[in-house]
């Protein structure tokens, strides 16, 4: 049963990667997903370095929660720790996904929140999306991925995570997460858009607010929780 079930997780993980590539938010070898299987506490991730072109589910790499690797000959992503530290302190995702995208990237290296401007933005995240403190030097020195993965954290000491999938890693770059690698990786896809959507907003009206709160829920909650009322059932 375990066997089967992470044959598959390595097979979606290796889709998704696809997916990020695809949807042209990595360049080069950059970029990552990862998923997880909760019963195993299994993590399936990316191999460091590997070409997408080149990638193929058998290279995709098992991982324990305390990084040893479980399967696979190559070495794991380099933001291996960050993913873990994900998992270990959000225990409900599923999976996890980070590019290095024009626009996310380019917010996170203003070291800025992407505002919630309007209705589209509301519809998938609720209110800003938050940018990370920039990660001090005893921090990198100490362990850097891991450090990386405890200033996401941090930022969200008050910010729920089930209502909020993304963040940006001041200086570095965005990450996003959802109960599946196919859905982290729609959050990058619509993280992009929307940083991208906002950065104009933003060159057109440099005073730009954010939406107001009522409008903000409006918008979020008739898509996401109990009440919601958007597509099919």
């Amino acid at each position: 049963m375990i066997k089967a079930r992470l044959k598959k997780l390595k097979e979606d993980v290796y889709k998704a990667n696809i997916d990020l590539a695809k949807s042209n938010l990595v360049t080069g070898t950059f970029g990552n997903v990862s998923g997880i299987d909760r019963d195993s506490n299994i993590v399936a991730i990316k191999p460091s370095g590997v070409e997408y072109s080149k990638l193929s589910s058998k290279e995709i790499v098992l991982i324990d929660l305390d990084g040893n690797i479980v399967e696979g000959d190559l070495r794991p992503s380099s933001d291996t720790k960050t993913h873990i530290k994900l998992y270990k302190e959000f225990k409900d995702i599923g999976a996890v996904s980070h590019t290095h995208s024009t626009y996310a990237t380019a917010w996170a290296q203003a070291k800025r929140p992407i505002p919630c401007l309007g209705t589209t933005h509301a519809d998938y995240f609720y209110g800003e999306i938050p940018c990370t403190r920039i990660i001090s030097d005893n921090k990198i020195d100490k362990d850097y991925e891991e450090e990386t993965g405890t200033l996401i954290i941090d930022t969200f000491k008050n910010i729920d995570y089930h209502n909020m999938k993304a963040v940006l890693v001041a200086c570095h770059g965005p990450f996003a997460w959802g109960k599946d690698p196919k859905e982290a990786v729609s959050i990058s896809v619509i993280l992009e858009e929307i940083a991208h959507m906002n950065y104009m907003s933003v060159l057109l009206n440099p005073s730009s607010e954010n939406i107001k709160k009522s409008l903000l829920d409006k918008h979020y909650f008739r898509k996401h929780g109990k009440a919601a009322y958007y597509g099919q059932k």
